[in-house]
């Protein structure tokens, strides 16, 4: 016990409930406590480090609400595992028994419709030169192309590893334990992982059809928020795009704040609609995020991102400690996919055919009195009387869907009463159409009553 005293004294560095909190965090992550290690009493933590035991008492809830213990009465607290039940949500969004014919699971874009590599790598003859460790981490005419239609003007731009890359490294740069952090409800697996890996308090606010739900974002704000985390295009799983009417409530709602908005751009390329983004009101509390993994192919790993200084400063000098810049190489052909005139008109085609692949499948769902939210993207968020039976019932026909579960934070919405959702990767889908249209209708009224799935 004396040896756990002395972890959290190391780490305290002030005296609250948070930094407490972020103290067992620190001990858990570095390894000094472990899944069922139990932590000292209440009031010997307080006499050794010079706190009250109501401090104490609210650090361990926070550490409660987290996940990161259990109290249980008599037996103390002790330190839960940390790996999250199946591998956290994304492992269970899209884990699978067995292969299927027709996988529409997994949130990739078509191979098919990826604009083509031959003939930007047919112009690449070397790696571009490094003198240095220091040198840019950005290519400057790969900079020079992104700003042409930045949502805002920035004044840095960095060049990351993926979409999930550059929100790894905000996170860990910008958010501390016990933070209240807003997020949509349902919304990405993989990025509601990350949070819970650091402790922060999650609120889900749910997604309408212009974007965050602005009564329960309010609502959510009354106590602070240290940041907000949105889908602006094609937001995963709804597919909802948010409007600059809703950006710009969004905005005001802020004002005065220190809350920072995260823009995950993940349908950049692949959207018609036109970019919306708080950084337009709000540029110095704005991180936006551009992936092309959708529109040029998920293996170019590249994202680009712009954050207020003091932000972009920290990610700067985090990945200096680590891989340093993200391959200019790699850059150089995603630089020259954004200049090719043949690889737009490539990304526009595939633009074009996942918007007719969606609205076919939508409109044949809503004849079989299936309503389908939001408006674009290569997903659909399927209304359901039970996800298991649906599951089942599809993959029967060789079909492959996500079950809605491990994308939301509360009970389901939209959704027929005691039922849920799946989500489906309908920009994968073939030819046929009009049957998956058809089997997915009959799948959504597996496991309920033989009504229409409102």
């Amino acid at each position: 016990m004396s040896t756990t005293l002395s972890a959290l004294e190391q780490r305290l560095d002030q005296p609250t409930a948070k930094g407490l909190a972020h103290a067992v965090s620190g001990a858990i992550r570095d390894g000094e406590l472990v899944a069922g290690d139990r932590l000292p009493p209440i009031r010997t933590v307080a006499a050794q480090l010079a706190l009250s035991p109501t401090t104490v008492s609210a650090a361990w809830a926070l550490l409660a609400r987290s996940g990161a213990v259990s109290t249980d009465g008599r037996r103390g607290t002790t330190v839960r595992d940390q790996r999250g039940p199946d591998g956290g949500r994304y492992r269970q969004a899209l884990r699978h028994e067995s292969g299927f014919t027709l996988d529409l699971s997994t949130g990739v874009p078509d191979p098919a419709l990826l604009p083509s590599l031959g003939p930007v790598l047919a112009q690449l003859t070397s790696a571009p030169t490094t003198g240095s460790y220091l040198d840019d981490p950005v290519l400057p005419g790969l900079a020079d192309v992104l700003r042409q239609d930045w949502p805002y003007a920035a004044p840095d731009l960095a060049v990351v590893d993926g979409a999930m890359d550059a929100m790894d490294l905000i996170v860990r740069t910008s958010l501390r334990f016990g933070d209240r952090v807003v997020v949509e409800d349902p919304g990405f697996p993989p990025l509601v992982d990350l949070l819970e890996s650091v402790g922060v308090q999650l609120v889900g606010v749910p997604v309408d059809a212009e974007g965050l739900d602005l009564p329960a974002l309010e609502a959510a704000l009354t106590e602070p928020v240290a940041a907000i985390f949105l889908q602006p295009r094609a937001q995963n799983p709804v597919g909802v795009t948010m409007t600059p009417g809703r950006a710009r409530a969004i905005a005001t709602l802020l004002q005065g704040s220190e809350t920072l908005v995260v823009e995950d751009d993940s349908a950049a390329g692949l959207s018609s609609a036109t970019l919306a983004s708080t950084g337009r009101w709000r540029p110095g509390h704005t991180a936006y995020i551009r992936s092309f993994s959708k529109s040029h192919g998920p293996d170019l790993r590249l994202a680009a991102l712009s954050a207020p200084p003091a932000l972009h400063r920290a990610i700067t000098a985090r990945r200096e400690l680590g891989q340093g810049w993200s391959s200019r190489l790699l850059q150089q052909v995603l630089l020259g996919l954004l200049s090719s005139g043949a690889a737009r008109a490539e990304v526009a085609r595939a633009t074009a055919t996942y918007a007719a692949r969606r609205a076919q499948v939508v409109a044949a769902l809503a004849a079989r009195g299936i309503t389908v939210p939001g408006t674009e993207g290569i997903n659909i968020w399927v209304p359901v009387h039970d996800e298991t039976a649906a599951m089942v019932r599809l993959a029967s026909q060789g079909i492959g869907v996500a079950p809605g579960a491990p994308f939301r934070l509360g009970p389901p919405t939209g959704a027929p009463e005691g039922g849920g959702h799946l989500r489906v990767t309908v920009g994968a889908a073939g030819d046929d159409l009009d049957g998956l249209a058809d089997a997915l209708a009959d799948a959504a009224l597996a496991g309920g009553r033989p009504a229409r799935a409102r």
